[in-house]
């Protein structure tokens, strides 16, 4: 991944050392050199960049009221000789901020940390997409007694581990379904924004739960119990879900 970028600063030789930073830094492509930041403005407003090297005390228009009309792709890395700018440069949501003079192991080091959000950026976006391509799985087949039984996952109220097995209880049925597999198999079988794990040994449909009481699950008669270990992620997934007010 190569990112666009390029480089805002009044000096002269400030623009030529983060030039030369720029070229032998291999996932970088320098676009524009700007000395001034209204000169910077209608280029990089038609043609954004990825990574943009920008000085704060300049003429003019400074780094801080320039950073404020950048696009919002635009990650931003100040370069300055001032310290008290910090502070204000995480207003601004830069992704660094550079102390002048700049060596190169520091330039790397802020050029990388771009690189990274980057990349993390578009594999999010990709699993995204994924996720709204791929069908919602609407049931699952169960190997049991020898044979496949189709079951519904709207009619799932819970699975429970019994050693090398899973008892799947299903909605408005006694009998339950029996089959030889780990829970684990279960777990990643199962769509995770329609069930989750509460117990080692338990799976629930959230949207089956009509009463939590006293840290557990209750489904009639049965309680399920919520552990420690899951209680967190299981309290957090409500959350999201409903008006309850976090524990």
């Amino acid at each position: 991944m190569k990112l666009a970028c390029a480089i805002i600063d009044d000096e002269p030789l400030a623009i030529s050392l983060l030039e030369s930073y720029v070229k032998k830094t291999p996932f970088l492509d320098l676009k524009g050199k700007y000395t001034s930041a209204i000169n910077a403005l209608p280029v990089l407003s038609a043609e954004p960049v990825d990574l943009l090297f920008l000085d704060i005390q300049m003429p003019e228009l400074n780094g801080m009221e320039f950073s404020r009309m950048v696009e919002g792709q635009t990650r931003i890395i100040f370069t300055t000789a001032f310290e008290q700018y910090a502070l204000d440069s995480y207003k601004v949501n830069a992704l660094d901020y550079l102390l002048k003079p700049i060596r190169y192991p520091d330039f790397l080091q802020s050029a990388s940390k771009a690189l990274q959000w980057y990349e993390l950026t578009l594999k999010t976006q990709e699993s995204q997409h994924i996720q709204e391509e791929k069908p919602e799985i609407k049931s699952i087949f169960i190997k049991t007694e020898y044979k496949l039984i189709q079951v519904e996952l709207r009619k799932i109220l819970y699975i429970e581990g019994l050693k090398d097995y899973v008892k799947i209880y299903i909605e408005d049925e006694a009998r339950l379904v029996l089959s030889l597999m780990s829970m684990k198999s279960m777990e990643e079988l199962l769509p995770a924004n329609h069930f989750i794990r509460v117990h080692r040994s338990f799976i629930v449909q959230p949207e089956k739960i009509k009463v939590i009481e006293r840290n557990r699950i209750v489904f009639g008669k049965e309680y399920i119990p919520i552990s420690d270990s899951y209680k967190q992620k299981f309290m957090d997934f409500l959350q999201e879900r409903s008006l309850i007010p976090k524990i």
